[in-house]
């Protein structure tokens, strides 16, 4: 089944009472080129949890769209793509029926979900709501990364299509095994077990397993 694609670049902008950040993105139409990095002529402000190899696309369902605007009435005119920063918006793809190390044929090049986005506070001051990123992670409506397995010219007009499905962890089962269960280590190994899982998501679920307890997320979701 293909899925057509809206294509979004962003530069680097200074946010008050904030670090940079280039989640502020435009669309684009035409031909783009894809590289290991991401689309050429999108910038990521702190690429330590932005960007690089494993987090080189971020992919955001445009249908929670309505959910937000909904949770958020007087916010509504906010929520339309890609306020969440995503460079890829489709409908008919969710975190519930893509799976981790999924590959997807997307023009020349061939691309693979690593891992449900983390949300981070910069979404706080991005939408002016102070649980933005701590709501976003609790709904399981997080979006998700993707790592570059062949690249090449990829375009708007080129829908995404699914090549390979590697696991049976959902995105949705990712969030949950990860954010909302107990330790749980039999879920780990699962989550643990899924091909094409990132390498930071490995760590961490790694680290639980060795030191017996959960990481504390709130530097992540209120920037403190």
């Amino acid at each position: 089944m293909q899925h057509p694609v809206n294509v979004f670049t962003g530069k680097i902008r200074d946010y008050d009472g904030s670090r940079p950040s280039a989640i502020a993105k435009v669309q684009v139409d035409g031909e783009l080129t894809l590289t290991e990095l991401g689309l050429v002529g999108d910038e990521q402000a702190e690429k330590k949890i932005h960007g690089g190899p494993e987090r080189a696309l971020c992919h955001y369902p445009r249908e929670h769209y309505l959910h937000w605007s909904r949770e958020f009435p007087e916010q509504a005119e906010l929520f339309v793509a890609p306020a969440f920063g995503e460079n890829l918006s489709t409908e008919g793809l969710t975190e519930k029926n893509v799976f981790i190390g999924d590959i997807f044929r997307w023009g020349d090049t061939l691309i693979q979900v690593t891992q449900p986005r983390s949300p981070c506070f910069k979404l706080n001051y991005h939408f002016g709501i102070s649980d933005m990123s701590a709501q976003l992670q609790t709904a399981g409506k997080t979006g998700w990364l993707y790592r570059v397995i062949l690249a090449g010219k990829v375009s708007a007009d080129a829908p995404l299509e699914l090549a390979s499905r590697l696991s049976d962890v959902s995105v949705y089962d990712a969030c949950a095994i990860a954010w909302h269960m107990p330790f749980d280590d039999e879920q780990y190994r699962r989550l643990l077990s899924a091909a094409g899982l990132s390498t930071s998501w490995t760590r961490t679920m790694q680290k639980r397993r060795i030191s017996m307890q959960i990481e504390d997320n709130s530097r992540r979701l209120w920037g403190k």
